[in-house]
Order: structure tokens, then sequence, then C-alpha cells
């Protein structure tokens, strides 16, 4: 199944390309800011986001991502979902996470 889940975002990564560095419930992603980059990159720093297959989808208020992610970990799908982001992170570091 494929959801969305609330991150924060905490790193403007490369302004270029418009991605930044979420923290999703500890795990840290790069995500593309494309689709929120309606105000300069760097104000998007400290914002929650909705993050769906990479891409940061809207930017949410820290209330709702609490209850997103509160709802989410109820239902068992935001730690199967920060499972898979964290394999695929040791993927891509060969391992070493």
């Amino acid at each position: 199944m494929c959801l969305g889940i609330p991150g924060q975002i905490t790193a403007i990564t490369d302004a270029a390309r418009q991605m930044g560095l979420a923290d999703v419930s500890g795990v840290k992603r790069e995500v593309s800011l494309a689709c929120v980059a309606d105000r300069p990159l760097e104000d998007l720093v400290g914002e929650w986001v909705l993050i769906h297959v990479g891409f940061a989808m809207a930017v949410i208020d820290a209330d709702e991502a609490a209850r997103t992610l509160e709802a989410l970990r109820a239902l068992g799908e935001a730690q199967e979902a920060l499972d898979q982001m964290a394999e695929g992170d040791r993927a891509l570091a060969g391992g070493q996470a």
C-alpha cells in the first residue's frame, strides 16, 4: 500500500534541483521539494510536509503531522513505511547504517 507520511524538512540539500532533507520519525531522507516550492526553499526548513514516494506533496501544520503519525502508528502502517525507508537508506549506503 502506498501512503503519505509526515516529515519535517531539516535542510536544503540541492537548491538547484529543489531537494531537501526530511526527518521522518528519526529516519533522514532526501525528498523533492518541487511540489511545495511556492516560497524560497530556505523558508521550508522546519516545516512539516506530507511525503509520498520521495516527494513533499503538501505543507501541513505540526498538529496535523502529530495526529497523522499517531494514527499511522496505531494502524502499524508508519512502522512498515519507516522500515522500508531505513532499508533503502542502508542499501544506498552499502549496508553501513
